[in-house]
């Protein structure tokens, strides 16, 4: 059996912001804005992996949630617990240094972890929380 991840989903309040984290702070491209009443879906990722993506979608957009959930999605959004993702990078100095020049919310500066890696994190314009680990060659 063959599986590769397709895509992965991170809630999104501001389209414009979220593209501005992605495609100019993070390099990544746009790959589909698609706007339906109101509320957008955003489909970003990395120029040299085509096959993996990020959707940034409106939470509250999701079937069957009900306005309590959403009050606590918000909530939990706002406080940057809701949603993650770990990236990874060769150039983690470099890495980090781009992002914050580009105004990301930076939670922790590159830090060797006591379970073997090195790695730093940041919050998008929603909340998310961006771990960004050293990869190493070999």
């Amino acid at each position: 059996m063959n599986i590769t991840i397709h895509a992965s989903f991170l809630p999104h309040e501001d389209p414009e912001a979220s593209v501005a984290f992605y495609r100019d702070t993070l390099g990544f491209e746009v790959r589909n804005d698609v706007e339906y009443a109101g509320m957008h879906w955003i489909t970003v990722g990395p120029t040299d992996q085509p096959g993996t993506s990020i959707v940034l979608y409106p939470p509250g957009a999701t079937p069957g949630i009900t306005d309590e959930e959403r009050s606590t999605i918000a909530e939990m959004m706002a406080k940057g617990t809701y949603a993650s993702i770990n990236l990874a990078t060769q150039d983690l100095e470099g890495t980090f240094d781009r992002l914050q020049a580009g105004d990301a919310e930076v939670v922790q500066e590159p830090t060797d972890q006591p379970y073997g890696i090195r790695d730093c994190s940041f919050r998008d314009p929603a909340g998310n929380l961006i771990r960004i680990q050293e990869l190493h060659n070999g």
